[in-house]
């Protein structure tokens, strides 16, 4: 079943999102250490006020509920400032319709739209790239511990070179 969408399908996360969105996250991942993460990072520094999108269907039973949710927050990269997109969720009966593509095309232009230059994904090689992410590693962009070299991702938000560097992710992370 394929969604229909709203003509604005996403918008930024409210305070009576936060049960929801934490069941979206629940629902998408193995273990409940991205929801927890989600709920810690508001308290961070790194957190950005309008940077955490969710989206929502038209033919929900209960219109403008969000079945998709993405977030950017503050990481460096050396000590240069970027984002770090984490986690990307969608409810699972609704994958595959494009909710996951609003809520992070949506948090993308948020951030454009507030200046920002860098963001970094560790995710599916085979997803990312229809955002424009390319492999952080022809970039010269590292974590501090092992992961496949075409999981790491780097996106320039406003055509600027990406800077070359360690990541380093907010404290709630834990890398």
């Amino acid at each position: 079943m394929r969604s229909h969408w709203h003509a604005r399908p996403e918008r930024p996360e409210r305070p009576d999102d936060i049960g929801r969105v934490r069941e979206i996250i629940l629902d998408a991942f193995d273990t409940s250490e991205e929801a927890d993460l989600v709920d810690a990072l508001p308290a961070d520094p790194a957190w950005i006020d309008g940077l955490s999108m969710v989206a929502v269907p038209a033919d929900d039973t209960a219109i403008g509920l969000p079945v998709g949710y993405a977030l950017l927050t503050r990481c460096h990269i050396d000590d240069v400032p970027a984002l770090c997109l984490a986690p990307c969720a969608v409810l699972g009966a609704h994958q595959r319709t494009g909710a996951g593509s609003v809520a992070i095309t949506a948090v993308l232009e948020a951030a454009r739209a507030k200046g920002e230059s860098a963001v970094v994904v560790l995710g599916h090689a085979a997803y990312y790239p229809r955002f424009g992410f390319a492999r952080a590693v022809d970039h010269g962009v590292r974590l501090s511990i092992e992961v496949p070299a075409e999981s790491l991702m780097v996106l320039s938000l406003d055509g600027s070179p990406i800077p070359a560097g360690m990541v380093r992710y907010a404290e709630p992370f834990g890398i």
